[in-house]
């Protein structure tokens, strides 16, 4: 593991005081060593000249689905049971264990590329270990888990219909085989699709497994009308009440969207401390509609952000989300809400706070993981810099093609955009190769 020395950057703290300070950062093994000015580099430092550089903490993606990269552009157009019933359950059944390794790659590629240092990720229900190496050999820190379908379901394809022991044996043993792998880079989440797909026993069960490894709940709710009605009528309770009644909902839990959610699961959330992950590019394609993101902050919600699955949004760009975040709130709730740092704040450390981190990942500081992204901003499209703030540059300017250097856990992982590990040639054309197989295993007209 090399050690790194960033001089002459301007740094995006995010401590708590969100200090923007302008210096060098020293980085020994995985962590950050040294914050100052004036820093000589020791032994055998690489140096990085960050001058006319901004680095920032890594992006933290609380919801994505690496298992659908490869789906991208096969999704368009449709609202969610539809998005699910006519396409993607159909793509993630036909899934074999190259192609999904090689999805898990091709989102990997594109998160380390715009500066995306930790993921929340939730695959599809066979072959989630092949998904496990792809994030082992990236690099990439993440917490990733087997979906979770075991309520017999006529709309869902047999090979995506499991058996409740079955589901939750396979489950433990893949966190058994990957929690806490590279050092703990790499986290365990049990992860139930949503309330629709799991049945109450399995359910119950992740709760309890939940406390006893120690570990995350992932999974969806309320994104869509729709879906809320189908919980009612299965359960007689709206989704979050749900979860609560069957004792998930805690500070262990992520919830995904809650873009429909009423009062009382709104305290639910807040008493709670679950954690909310706000996905607007998605909410906005699938039409699902707009969270009241403004809302939850008020209330004292815990929120950070994600994109979602490449076929419900077609990029898994913090950058976008960041800037959609802000601007749907403000023709209804007025142009001071959602400034640029609550949604940076979403974006790293509350992202950080989502997974457990935020005493090791989420801002720059020392002690911390050395989870850092460099970015360059001095271009047409975020000038002129003087006198602006350099967090309203990145969410309101910025773009993923200004992130030139990613570092995750103090490995460079891309240099001055050169992939170190992820072979971009052999991704894209295996990408190919492998959604031209799965169509061929799909229903007639799925490829129209």
């Amino acid at each position: 593991m090399a050690n790194i020395l960033i001089k002459n950057a301007e740094i995006i703290t995010m401590n708590k005081q969100e200090e923007i300070i302008h210096g060098d950062i020293r980085i020994k093994d995985n962590r950050i060593a040294e914050i100052g000015s004036g820093l000589v580099p020791q032994g055998d430092e690489q140096v990085i000249d960050a001058a006319n550089r901004t680095v920032i903490p890594g992006f933290v993606q609380t919801h994505i689905h690496l298992c659908q990269t490869l789906f991208r552009g096969k999704g368009d157009d449709l609202e969610l049971m539809d998005w699910l019933r006519k396409r993607i359950w159909p793509l993630e059944a036909a899934h074999d264990e190259e192609s999904l390794y090689y999805s898990a790659m091709l989102g990997i590629g594109e998160l380390i590329s715009s500066g995306t240092t930790t993921i929340v990720d939730m695959e599809t229900v066979n072959h989630t270990d092949f998904a496990f190496q792809a994030i082992a050999e990236s690099g990439i820190r993440a917490l990733s888990g087997k979906v979770m379908m075991d309520q017999k379901n006529a709309d869902a394809p047999a090979a995506l219909q499991e058996d409740t022991a079955a589901s939750l044996q396979e489950s433990v043993d893949l966190l058994e085989k990957w929690n806490g792998y590279g050092g703990g880079r790499i986290q365990y989440a049990f992860s139930p699709r949503f309330v629709i797909s799991c049945t109450e026993p399995l359910l119950r069960e992740v709760r309890d497994l939940s406390e006893r490894y120690g570990v995350k709940v992932h999974t969806h709710a309320s994104e869509n009308l729709g879906e809320i009605e189908i919980v009612q009528a299965m359960t007689g309770m709206r989704n979050i009440v749900y979860l609560d009644h069957l004792g998930l909902a805690n500070e262990r839990l992520i919830l995904a969207h809650c873009v429909w959610v009423d009062k009382e699961e709104r305290r639910i959330l807040r008493d709670r401390g679950v954690h909310v992950s706000h996905c607007p590019g998605s909410n906005l394609k699938l039409a699902s509609g707009i969270a009241d993101t403004p809302g939850m902050l008020h209330d004292h919600i815990h929120l950070s952000l994600g994109a979602d699955g490449a076929p419900c949004n077609n990029n898994l760009d913090m950058f976008n989300e960041m800037r959609l975040a802000a601007i749907i709130q403000k023709p209804h709730h007025g142009p001071t809400t959602m400034d640029a740092r609550s949604v940076f704040r979403m974006a790293t450390i509350g992202g950080a706070k989502a997974v457990g981190m935020e005493d090791q990942i989420g801002s720059i500081e020392v002690g911390k993981k050395a989870d850092l992204a460099i970015l360059n901003l001095y271009n047409f499209h975020t000038f002129p810099s003087f006198d602006v703030d350099p967090i309203s540059r990145i969410v309101y300017s910025a773009t993923r093609a200004d992130v030139e250097t990613t570092i995750i856990d103090g490995e460079i992982l891309m240099d001055k955009g050169l992939l170190k590990t992820v072979d971009k040639d052999t991704v894209l054309h295996e990408a190919n190769r492998s959604i031209k197989r799965l169509l061929a295993h799909t229903p007639l007209g799925l490829a129209d």
